[in-house]
């Protein structure tokens, strides 16, 4: 259970105006709505997932 106490800090460093539409339904999804705003999620292979398609709009700020 380690695992899940484990988080993922994401920020979001691009617009996603000029993404497709299930790139910015994955930014809102992830739960950030703002340039330059910081999220904390947990770290899974989901989430993991979900950073991969956006990592041109999306920064891993720093893993805990």
């Amino acid at each position: 259970m380690a695992e899940a106490t484990q988080k993922l800090r994401l920020k979001l460093v691009r617009s996603p105006i000029g993404a497709t539409e299930r790139q910015r339904a994955t930014v809102r999804a992830l739960g950030l709505r703002r340039l330059h705003q910081v999220v904390e999620q947990a770290d899974s292979a989901v989430t993991r997932g979900m950073v991969q398609k956006v990592a041109h709009l999306v920064h891993v700020v720093e893993a805990s």
